[in-house]
């Protein structure tokens, strides 16, 4: 009898569950639950229920466990990924005070200028930590609702991310793990331990509610048993330390070594590494996480990805297929037509106020062909601008593994080895952060039963590129980029003082 694990993957939109054997990673089942934000919130609010995730969760779970070809008594252990940043504040009984308050939240803004004054400015900030503290991380909302919601705060006793809450319903206990906590802005990634100095700047109090840290990979404690009879499993099912979906993303792409990057192209984008050491960026561009194997994960998130090639397709009134096909009829470089993909501001590079900029438009490139390739290469500049930090600072990237809707397409796939310079290819599963946290179960529970397991062995098993899908740079291609990348990073450069200007002047 093969030996199964569940993996739970908990986003923004919904909860993924897949069930995969022990030996070679093959997936057996899975099933997604949906949960939403709350409506009609103030612009810049994003904000969920906790309960919805662990409804979603429940129903998830139960489904992959009910497909044909699972035998529930085999199932060993569990592991959960979920959107990191989030603030889940729980008072004396661990009851939710509120609802939490996510990573697209912005509404933090001020408190995070705040509480970069109080410890001495974002140089010490990035000092103390390795990170800054920008809207999204956790530590900001932390000091929000100290300010604005005082009676929340007199009844808050524990402070936990969205993944640890989903692990407190599993199992009972308050713990966190490095990767998912190095995204608070409250952690210090070098030495892997909460900042005082940056708690203390919130309350001197908030060093005793933060959740204890398992380094791991041990597993955090066994399923209760209520949930273990509701699903038909095995008594002693254990639970795995899990991670952040970054984290949980990159396990499940193998990237559990150097050399490896991962870029996911979906709505927003990310790129990111494993690393030996700790890659702290003086310029702020890389968020210095850990990752949740003992290592660091150097990352760079774009929020405009398929954002802006959705847009163009749409104006364009063509097909996934068609805006493929227009874009591979335009030649690499587009012509000099270049789209700033900037529609909803940007993180990487730090633009809030950015918008969206076409430069080198000419009755030559008012072409569909034109403005689809000008679009696929203008977000991937914006990631490369992040492959290129982690390349500065001293990371590898011999080959880069695509997730996302953008994998799928042999387009995509050549114009981002094009422009990121280096092979590209796509992995055979397409369940990324769902299949690490089942993977980081399968390497916990081994581990805890006293087997030498590395998760690069079982990486090496379970994980598997698709070598059909495999792109090199080409010579034209690799000319076109070049110029490509300086004209996008001169561009963004020049236009940063117009964009506050230009952003005040829209309605």
């Amino acid at each position: 009898m093969a030996d199964l694990f569940v993996g739970i993957d908990s986003g923004t939109s919904g909860t993924r569950a897949v069930v995969a054997e022990g030996e070679r990673g093959r997936v057996l089942a899975s099933a997604s639950a949906p949960h939403e934000l709350i409506p009609g919130l103030p612009p810049g609010h994003k904000e969920q229920h906790p309960g919805t995730w662990v409804a979603a969760l429940e129903t998830a779970v139960a489904a992959a466990l009910a497909a044909p070809g699972v035998d529930r008594r085999a199932v060993r252990a569990l592991g959960v990924s979920g959107q990191q940043h989030g603030f889940v504040p729980l008072d004396e009984r661990r009851r939710v005070i509120r609802p939490a308050k996510l990573w697209c939240d912005v509404s933090t803004a001020a408190e995070c200028a705040e509480l970069m004054r109080r410890v001495g400015g974002p140089d010490r900030f990035r000092e103390l930590t390795g990170n800054g503290c920008p809207p999204g991380f956790t530590a900001s909302k932390v000091l929000w609702l100290k300010e604005r919601e005082p009676e929340s705060w007199r009844r808050l006793r524990t402070v936990l991310l969205p993944h640890d809450f989903l692990n407190l319903h599993l199992t009972g206990r308050v713990v966190t793990e490095p990767g998912d906590a190095s995204g608070t802005a409250l952690f210090d990634v070098r030495s892997r331990a909460w900042c005082e100095e940056v708690t203390r700047a919130i309350d001197p109090a908030l060093s005793g509610l933060l959740p204890t840290l398992h380094p791991g990979p041990e597993p955090i404690g066994e399923l209760r048993a209520d949930l273990a009879r509701r699903w038909g499993l095995a008594p002693a099912v254990v639970v795995s330390p899990g991670g952040g979906d970054n984290m949980m993303g990159a396990i499940g792409t193998g990237n559990v070594r150097e050399g490896i990057v991962t870029a996911s192209l979906g709505t927003s984008g990310t790129v990111y590494a494993c690393a030996a050491r700790p890659v702290v960026d003086p310029e702020g561009a890389l968020a210095a996480f850990c990752d949740s194997t003992g290592r660091w994960l150097p990352l760079a998130c774009t929020q405009n990805v398929t954002t802006a090639t959705e847009m163009v397709r749409a104006l364009l009134g063509l097909t996934h297929e068609g805006l493929d096909a227009a874009a591979l009829a335009a030649p690499p470089g587009a012509g000099g037509l270049l789209l700033l993909p900037f529609l909803e501001g940007e993180r990487t590079p730090d633009l809030p106020d950015a918008t969206g900029v076409l430069i080198g438009l000419s009755p030559r490139t008012a072409t569909p062909a034109h403005l689809a390739r000008a679009a696929m290469e203008g977000t991937l500049c914006g990631l490369e601008y992040g492959l290129g930090r982690l390349r500065g600072l001293g990371v590898a990237a011999r080959e880069v593994r695509l997730t996302g809707g953008g994998a799928r397409s042999p387009v995509w796939r050549q114009v981002a080895a094009d422009v990121f310079d280096t092979e590209v290819v796509a992995l055979e599963s397409a369940e990324g952060a769902a299949l690490g946290a089942a993977l980081q179960a399968c390497w916990s529970w081994r581990r805890s039963r006293g087997e030498r397991a590395s998760v690069e062995e079982i990486a090496d098993a379970w994980v598997r590129v698709d070598e059909p899908t495999r792109a090199a740079p080409t010579p034209d291609g690799r000319a076109a980029a070049a110029h490509t990348r300086e004209l996008f990073d001169r561009s963004w450069r020049a236009l940063t003082p117009v964009f506050p200007v230009h952003r005040r002047a829209l309605p």
